[in-house]
């Protein structure tokens, strides 16, 4: 599948229950407007001609009390549209704020489903903080373009909070906002395109933050499903939501103030509960209806929503407000469109108190459906009340605001009516799917078009996602050395550059690698293994560090004691500061003094310091982390783009390489290589050959087959090293 066929665009979303139907929105503080986004949004891309497939990512779910659909690894929501749900974490159910540390994991799931299905996505559209992160990540790794849709923004929930007296310190417990922002940063400064709901949004909200978002922003209202949401008819039956809500009620015929919002601190509920119980004209004029989601037991509610739903039932009594407020214990998703015509038809309105609201879906639902309303003056509400002449605006940390907003929708019936109609029209005419699409798509192609423009690494996308081998080669004395055996290997490797990752790996750091290669005229390769395997990175032009190895590799590594501890030994001499890294500690060690590499480990030991020791060349002394090695590199780097290590081959000549030739790959000795090497002598899986430097390394591809035309490798399923 080629882009000519069409566009591939991979949505993620990692939170919250999501499955094709039956969604369950309200059932916990992260299972809401969000879920019904993103997955109308994949089934409304997925109907246009430019577009091939479109996967929405999210979290499997193991637990069988949720049910089995979360648990399923595809789930097909309409033609060339998918829920791909991937390991992320523990089996059972976890809030976002929960989630940060297995991202990581996320990601490389995701590489293995691309790799399955053959395609790498053109486009990658993260949805939240956390699925941006991951989002980020992915692009960086393969050169998509980036689209980013913050729904919610943590700088903007730190602020408000904080104004209404929330702690900071139980804010940060609670939310893990710093990580949150901090994520939100990243993904700001690297995304291509950031989708938001309004102008007020991209002006204010994302104005908060570093990066300047402006020129990269599109305003694109989000889209209803009309045929769902619609306003009342003569012969409508009675709903059987209607019995649910009436038992509660006195004077079940009075106006609705309905209030469809999940039992969240952001959602301001509280508020609203003091405006409608500080108002006696407003509990004689109307009923409170508050839909907050599915509960069986609020004791066995996660923490939030217990707190938030205890604070609310405390103020119904302290208000003595019976009779006048319903609250359901549930509701299906079949509901909202009858509960919002039930109060349309009892001349109510839909009221959301909320902090902060960027979105605003449930607005929209109301106006299609015949009901005016009364929304806080932020992010969507004010845009959806600018274009739909269907409501007022309030204050949302202000009862008195909250109240009089009510009552001036409620209080005056021929500007209700007014409302209605106009809500009806404005929500027709600005936000329908087909438009939603339209405009993302065009947005799409002119960020596509200019991105690539500029960009001359493209080609790694798909290479890194189908190639069936890889070669890694050493640098110095085994792909370099010799010219004219460069140039015999460099075309043996052209010929079969579309199915094979060319990888270099050596000890020389970044930058010298580089400047080396360019110098001998070789090729950028597909991947760099280097400071003798404590870096990775990927790229021709714009070189992307794979983090999740520096991540992996830090266990237990301490760089400052290790050099404290060794400047004891006058044997060693610290090389200078333009070859130490993060993750290497170098020394020059004379040739005569080898055994001293027998006693810096036994100072290890004794110490109770971990870290590789690698003696090269009768010269060098490198200390990496435990876990660092180019063969463990080469390790990470089969696992995480799903190569069988039968599938790679390693070429080298020094000892820096022996880990390379130890995990199980194919390796190949060229003929100059250090003595040190000849330990390995008769291992399997390790051909010594007779030529030197570069014509050593195809002496050996051709002894392991690996100029064949038959794939050599397929999907890998062990898991990943934690």
């Amino acid at each position: 599948m080629t882009e000519q066929d069409g566009l591939y665009i991979a949505l993620i979303s990692v939170h919250g229950l999501i499955r094709g139907s039956e969604l369950e929105l309200g059932r916990d503080a992260d299972t809401g407007g969000q879920v019904r986004y993103v997955l109308d949004l994949a089934r409304a891309l997925a109907t246009h001609p430019q577009v091939e497939r479109v996967d929405l990512l999210t979290r499997q779910i193991l637990a069988v009390s949720l049910g089995l659909e979360y648990s399923e690894h595809l789930e097909e929501i309409g033609d060339n549209a998918w829920i791909v749900r991937l390991p992320c974490g523990p089996h059972r159910y976890l809030r976002k704020e929960s989630l940060w540390p297995y991202l990581p994991e996320f990601v490389d799931h995701a590489l293995r489903h691309f790799r399955e299905i053959g395609r790498a996505p053109d486009v990658i559209h993260g949805h939240y903080a956390d699925a941006g992160g991951a989002a980020a990540r992915l692009s960086a790794l393969l050169n998509s373009t980036l689209v980013f849709t913050g729904h919610s923004l943590g700088r903007v929930k730190q602020a408000r909070l904080l104004e209404k007296g929330v702690d900071p310190e139980q804010l940060e417990n609670r939310y893990k906002i710093t990580r949150r922002i901090n994520a939100e940063e990243n993904v700001l400064q690297a995304a291509d395109l950031i989708v938001a709901s309004t102008e007020q949004e991209v002006d204010e909200q994302y104005a908060m933050y570093r990066a300047d978002v402006r020129a990269r922003a599109a305003v694109i209202p989000p889209g209803i499903s009309l045929a769902q949401f619609r306003p009342p008819r003569a012969g409508d039956a009675r709903p059987a939501i209607a019995d649910k809500i009436d038992r509660f009620l006195r004077y079940p015929r009075r106006p609705m103030i309905l209030a469809l919002q999940r039992p969240d601190e952001r959602k301001n509920l509280t508020t609203l509960i003091h405006a409608y119980g500080g108002s006696e004209e407003l509990q004689r004029l109307a009923n409170l209806v508050l839909m907050i989601g599915t509960r069986d037991d609020i004791g066995r509610l996660p923490g939030g929503q217990r707190r938030v739903l205890q604070e609310m039932l405390g103020l119904i009594d302290r208000y003595d407000l019976y009779g006048s407020v319903a609250y359901p214990k549930s509701h299906a998703p079949e509901d909202v469109p009858d509960v919002y015509r039930l109060a349309a038809r009892r001349s109510g309105v839909l009221v959301n108190p909320a902090l902060t609201e960027p979105f605003g879906l449930t607005l929209i639902e109301a106006a299609a459906s015949g009901l005016p309303v009364v929304a806080t003056r932020d992010g969507g509400p004010k845009a959806i009340v600018d274009l739909c002449k269907n409501g007022v605006l309030i204050d949302p940390l202000d009862p008195d605001s909250i109240a009089g907003g009510l009552l001036d929708v409620l209080g005056d019936r021929q500007q209700w009516r007014g409302m209605s109609r106009a809500g009806v029209r404005g929500a027709r005419r600005h936000f329908s799917w087909q438009g939603h699409v339209e405009r993302y798509l065009k947005r799409l192609r002119r960020v596509r078009r200019r991105r690539h423009g500029r960009r001359r690494d493209d080609w790694l996308r798909d290479r890194m996602v189908l190639a069936d081998r890889m070669i890694v080669c050493d640098i110095d004395n085994t792909l370099i050395g010799n010219e004219a055996a460069l140039r015999r290997f460099l075309e043996v490797l052209e010929q079969r550059r579309e199915e094979t990752i060319f990888a270099v790996a050596t000890g020389r750091v970044l930058k010298s690698a580089r400047k080396v290669l360019r110098k001998w005229g070789v090729p950028a390769p597909d991947v760099m293994i280097t400071a003798v395997g404590s870096e990775i990175h990927y790229g021709q032009v714009r070189l992307v560090e794979d983090v999740g190895w520096a991540r992996h590799i830090a266990h237990r590594w301490e760089r400052d004691r290790l050099r404290r501890l060794l400047e004891q030994l006058p044997d060693l001499e610290l090389q200078p500061d333009r070859d130490q890294r993060q993750f290497k500690l170098s020394y020059f060690v004379d040739r005569d003094k080898a055994p001293i590499v027998r006693h810096v480990r036994r100072l290890l030991k004794q110490n109770r310091l971990s870290a590789q020791v690698i003696y090269s060349h009768d010269a060098y002394l490198d200390l990496l982390p435990h876990r660092a090695s180019k063969g463990e590199a080469v390790r990470y780097l089969a696992l995480r783009w799903g190569l069988h290590l039968e599938s790679v081959l390693g070429a080298g000549d020094s000892g820096n390489d022996a880990e390379m030739f130890r995990i199980g790959a194919k390796g190949v000795v060229v003929g100059n290589h250090a003595r040190e090497l000849e330990a390995l002598r008769g291992t399997p899986n390790i051909y010594f050959a007779q030529a030197d430097h570069a014509d050593g390394i195809v002496e050996g591809m051709r002894y392991f087959g690996f100029l064949d035309d038959t794939a050599q490798a397929s999907v890998l399923t062990r898991e990943e090293p934690s």
